[in-house]
């Protein structure tokens, strides 16, 4: 029986190796015991079982003396096999233990879809896989799952992954059922010609999504709020009144509690069918449509980068699909209001631009520059044009 024991801020980590069995409790208690007053002080224990063949009573107690001393205490990565016995015995109840994830691989996999947060590949014709980026987090992957079934119960066209993987050493991925579903992206590439069509699905996936009142007791958050803190970690990349300008634009966005997407763009739309699901659901919030509709302009026409790749066709058409939907959107407004309507989104879709640098604080530097640069040229030199802009989001009543 092998035992490992580390620290990290005040999370201790114990990783068991082997059997611990009645012949290794004894020694197991005393090492384990000591480990921990060396630790001091400690504010969560987790136990690491990835590698822990066989637990008897005995070892049971010793999770149970675990659980006594740290109010918060998990097991972790417990094999079919130490699972079943933590279950049969009723340890699962009693504290928090989450099973060992099994390994996927994405040689060979289709890519069907690029974002700032992971990559989705299909597996085969029933099913799909997204793989968050290095550096995400298992908690953060659980967040999406709730996320997902919170918007589904309140009426949103999702769908929900039944399993947690693990891809390669440092990743989590996603696997989710969506038979025969393809995405909107690839639909308009076979048949650019129905683009029309296309575009009044996607207003009216909108519209269903902004009618939903998310309840002041969701867990889901409130878009604004939550991307004031991405943009005040950008400070790698913009200084404070790049930071400061950004925070204005945001500041402008009129109270809701609508449901958003966050990032509908034609990739994050599978089509079963006839019948459109809503994929990628790590962004949700509530808040203002005006918000939601800004963010996907920013994808779909604003794009930062390199535009194919990432939304599946190019730019053009990507451009006369979104400005289609935007149209039957607003329809029943006048010309000139749908105009204006555009402009309080493109100026929103500008936060967009760059905010999503907040994933990471190690993007190349040829990718900070050019970012930097556009946001001299697209934001900061347009300052007064976008602030004026700004001040007529009020009038955009729900």
């Amino acid at each position: 029986m092998d035992i490992t024991i580390s620290k990290q801020n005040e999370c201790v980590s114990i990783a068991l190796s082997g059997r611990l069995d009645s012949a290794a409790a004894v020694d197991a208690t005393a090492h384990i015991e000591k480990g921990l007053a060396q630790h001091e002080p400690i504010r969560e224990i987790v136990c690491d079982a990835k590698n822990l063949e066989y637990i008897s009573s005995a070892g049971l107690r010793i999770l149970l003396m675990l659980a006594k001393k740290c109010r918060s205490f998990r097991v972790t990565d417990a094999s079919s096999g130490v699972y079943e016995v933590l279950d049969m015995t009723g340890f699962t109840k009693m504290m928090t233990v989450e099973r060992a994830l099994r390994q996927l691989s994405i040689e060979g996999l289709e890519e069907i879809g690029r974002g700032g947060v992971g990559v989705v590949y299909r597996i085969d014709d029933e099913t799909i896989l997204k793989v968050f980026r290095e550096g995400t987090s298992l908690d953060d992957v659980k967040r999406e799952i709730t996320m997902a079934k919170e918007a589904f119960v309140l009426g949103m066209a999702t769908a929900i992954s039944f399993d947690i993987v693990r891809v390669g050493d440092n990743q989590y991925g996603l696997v989710y059922e969506l038979l025969k579903a393809h995405t909107l992206s690839t639909l308009i590439s076979l048949e650019p010609e129905k683009l029309d069509e296309f575009a009044r699905l996607y207003a009216r996936l909108f519209r269903q999504l902004h009618d939903i009142e998310v309840p002041m007791n969701s867990s889901i958050p409130d878009a604004v709020r939550r991307e004031e803190q991405s943009i005040r970690k950008l400070e790698r990349y913009l200084d404070g009144n790049g930071i400061d300008l950004l925070l204005q634009i945001l500041g402008h966005i009129p109270r809701a509690y609508r449901l958003l997407h966050c990032d509908l763009q034609a990739k994050n739309i599978m089509m079963q069918g006839s019948e459109p699901m809503v994929i990628d659901m790590g962004e949700v919030g509530c808040g203002h449509p005006l918000m939601d509709l800004g963010y996907s302009y920013s994808a779909m026409v604003t794009f930062v980068g390199d535009y194919e790749p990432v939304i599946g066709i190019p730019r053009q058409l990507g451009h006369d699909l979104w400005m289609r939907m935007a149209d039957y959107y607003f329809e029943g407004l006048s010309a000139a209001e749908i105009s204006h309507r555009k402009e309080q989104i493109e100026a929103v879709s500008r936060v967009r631009n760059f905010s999503w640098l907040a994933l990471s604080n190690s993007f190349p530097e040829s990718v900070v520059r050019e970012c930097q640069e556009l946001f001299v040229q697209n934001v900061v030199n347009k300052k007064e044009q976008l602030l004026d802009i700004c001040k007529t989001f009020n009038d955009w009543t729900l």
